[in-house]
């Protein structure tokens, strides 16, 4: 999501000094009101939108709800989420199909914006979801537009319906109506048109593309953007409303790097729904737009719903429960971590993943030095281990850890710093699959983790046994050379020293496969 990446940093460094005051006075809320509504002109958001925003944020700011509030920080960032949420659409709405099969949607946008990839990727969705999509190359304007349609199809595995070669040649309208009724034939229950677009907005493509429409009668018409376009989004959003009409809206190229406000602006100004994003060039990276998610990443609160998500369609329960069986009789082995790095990259970019986490805005050098092709590394030097050796790895002497790395390309202390990590791994996870709060290396212990066992009270109970008088006279005294438990939590957010809670345990354990 780079495309709101400056918004984000904005709005996150905006609400870090709120979080100093115990009680705001109106100065504060007008500071942070007009901090905001800078944010949000320099992301490119339209003005009118801005205005209508920061004006709801300022009177809810100002009113009881923050006065009686515990946390008025935490308040007002709720605020603006909530707002944030309202102008991005409010609820999220999904396809409308149609009672009596083909649905018909119909692609408009400028060229370039991304709509013949698009078709690609929803038709991959749609497959997905257990339905027979059918692409109508319908855009016979731009060159090689057809050849581009029917490459995008073979690559997400649907049908194309192209009796013209395009480039010029051809009716678009009547292509589109043959498109249909060839999907009735065939048994498509949803159709996909690719329309023409042009470099900008004009009467010749309105008239098309309404011509089409009144030809098909779509049962969605999906107006595709560039997120990158700037304010341009916003002009030609109103030209296509007015001159063809649409009922849902798909913001493209959000992994650009441009500031992409305009974007935002859509779905207030023309009340029109967003249904999808995209964010990458595979035709995996598509997602169902969800407003309070979407707002959420870009004030660098998570989210988690979709990582969620993700995971249960990349990693199989059968397969978690076998490996959560394996960790609690400590069977666990590289064989076992290899095929669970397998489905984690199934599950596509980790930066993009990590991203999702709360609070990773605050460590965005980090996330651009990760370095996603790690796991092929160590998938090399796994693949180079003999099967005995990814089932006990206490077996890999020097001798064996120089062939290892030579047979994938690395250096032997890559091979042992693989062999540590996976070693603290399989530890780490043992103890969660046990029932217990694992230590995580360089975090200290888990404040009011229990599980310390015995040896640690009898330890208290004699007492300390060093030689040397002064450590000896400390350690009696409660003062142990253990580092102290750090304060605020994993992402440096300062959620304080509390444990996890019971529901928490039971949530991680699920989440393994135990009951």
């Amino acid at each position: 999501m780079a495309t709101f990446g400056t918004l984000s940093d904005r709005l996150t460094e905006t609400f870090r000094g709120l979080r100093t005051k115990g009680k705001l006075t109106p100065a504060d809320v007008d500071g942070t009101v007009r901090e905001i509504r800078r944010a949000l002109l320099e992301a490119d958001v339209a003005l009118v939108v801005v205005k209508e925003f920061t004006a709801k944020v300022r009177e809810r700011a100002l009113g009881d709800e923050v006065n009686r509030a515990l946390n008025p920080a935490q308040q007002v960032v709720q605020i603006v989420n909530e707002e944030l949420v309202g102008i991005l659409g409010g609820e999220q709405r999904r396809l409308q199909f149609a009672k009596n099969p083909p649905t018909v949607i119909m692609l408009a946008g400028l060229q370039g914006s991304g709509k013949t990839t698009f078709a690609g990727k929803l038709a991959k969705l749609l497959e997905k979801e257990g339905h027979t999509p059918l692409l109508v190359a319908a855009d016979l304007q731009r060159p090689n537009a057809v050849t581009q349609l029917t490459v995008v199809a073979e690559r997400a595995g649907a049908t194309i319906f192209a009796p013209e070669p395009g480039n010029g040649v051809g009716d678009p309208v009547t292509v589109a109506r043959d498109g249909v009724e060839f999907a009735k034939r065939q048994q498509h229950d949803v159709v996909i048109v690719d329309t023409a677009g042009r470099l900008g907005v004009d009467a010749e493509l309105m008239t098309q593309a309404a011509d089409i429409r009144a030809a098909i009668s779509p049962d969605e018409v999906l107006f595709v953007i560039d997120a990158m376009i700037g304010q341009d989004a916003v002009t030609t959003a109103r030209a296509f409303q007015e001159g063809v009409d649409f009922t849902g809206v798909v913001l493209s190229k959000l992994d650009g790097d441009a500031r992409g406000g305009a974007a935002l602006s859509v779905a207030s100004i023309t009340g029109r729904p967003i249904i999808y994003a995209s964010n990458g060039e595979g035709l995996e990276d598509l997602e169902v737009f969800h407003p309070d998610r979407m707002a959420s990443r870009i004030l660098d609160l998570g989210d988690i719903l979709t990582l969620i998500e993700q995971a249960q369609q990349a990693f199989d329960e059968a397969e978690a429960l076998k490996v959560a069986e394996k960790l609690a009789k400590e069977q666990f082995t590289l064989e076992d971590f290899l095929e669970q790095m397998q489905q984690l990259k199934k599950m596509g970019s980790m930066k993009k993943m990590l991203g999702m986490l709360p609070g990773m805005g605050q460590m965005k050098q980090q996330l651009e030095n990760f370095d996603e092709r790690e796991i092929d590394r160590t998938e090399a030097i796994i693949r180079s281990m003999t099967p005995g050796e990814r089932r006990n790895p206490k077996v890999l002497n020097g001798s064996r850890r120089l062939r290892i790395a030579r047979g994938s390309g690395m250096t032997v202390t890559d091979v042992n710093q693989l062999v540590n990590r996976f070693e603290q791994a399989a530890k780490m996870m043992k103890t969660v699959a046990r029932g217990g709060v694992p230590a995580i290396p360089g975090m200290g212990p888990v404040p009011g983790a229990h599980g310390g066992g015995k040896r640690g009270k009898q330890q208290k109970a004699r007492g300390s046994r060093s030689g040397n008088p002064a450590k000896r006279a400390a350690e009696n005294a409660g003062i142990t050379s253990e580092p102290a438990a750090p304060t605020g939590s994993g992402f440096g957010l300062g959620g304080g020293n509390a444990a996890p809670s019971e529901a928490d345990l039971a949530d991680l354990q699920k989440m393994l496969g135990r009951s």
